[in-house]
């Protein structure tokens, strides 16, 4: 593992200040990482939430950690608690933590300690709109962006929505971290593009770790 996590973090890709592409870097993690979704998912399962104008959002999303993200007609927030069950979310799976701790480190970001993970599942067509990260209480924490499964396109733009995005190609295993000057960031992911991937066939998988609380 130390020598594929050597080889990750010589090959990183400055996206602007403050952001950078880890290409592979989540790949030893593997194993662990789907194990653990599979667990989450198991507890908390997946479902479309819907936005506070009462859209039904295209990804699938669960939580894991202290505090999940969620959105319902009363706006977007964190909660100890699954809304559909009243139960607090699954406790994060400890390669969640490693993972998140090394990767954020390898993106200039030491000591980053999330307590929160968003789990997605997108299917072909899902996307995300061009959105900022402004639920957290401390912005000095970066965010921690996994992806498995289908190739994506991430779109980072920059702190006004009318600003350019930046196209970023997505494959299995890459890891985008941003904080400091790039933290409020807006950021989405293209409508997700038909295929099969051999673990996860005709999914994507994204983590995104927060330090939430």
């Amino acid at each position: 593992m130390t020598r594929d996590l050597f080889e990750t973090e010589r090959s990183a890709v400055p996206l602007a200040d403050g952001a950078v592409l880890l290409p592979g870097f989540a790949l030893p993690f593997e194993e662990e990482i789907l194990a653990g979704v599979a667990a989450v998912a198991a507890a908390a399962p997946f479902r479309h939430m819907t936005t506070p104008g009462g859209f039904r959002m295209s990804v699938a999303m669960t939580n894991c950690g202290n505090a999940g993200w969620i959105t319902d007609r009363r706006g977007y927030r964190y909660d100890a608690a699954d809304p559909e069950t009243g139960s607090e979310w699954p406790a994060m799976p400890a390669a969640f933590g490693v993972l998140a701790t090394r990767a954020a480190a390898a993106g200039g970001f030491p000591g980053f300690v999330p307590d929160a993970c968003l789990i997605n599942r997108y299917e072909p067509g899902a996307r995300l709109t061009l959105h900022q990260d402004r639920n957290e209480r401390d912005y000095d924490a970066p965010i921690v962006s996994v992806s498995l499964g289908l190739p994506a396109t991430f779109l980072f733009g920059g702190s006004e929505r009318t600003d350019k995005a930046r196209r970023v190609p997505l494959a299995h295993g890459d890891v985008v971290v941003w904080g400091g000057p790039a933290r409020l960031a807006f950021h989405g992911v293209a409508p997700l593009k038909d295929g099969t991937h051999p673990l996860l066939g005709r999914a994507r998988i994204n983590l995104t770790f927060r330090k939430a609380l």
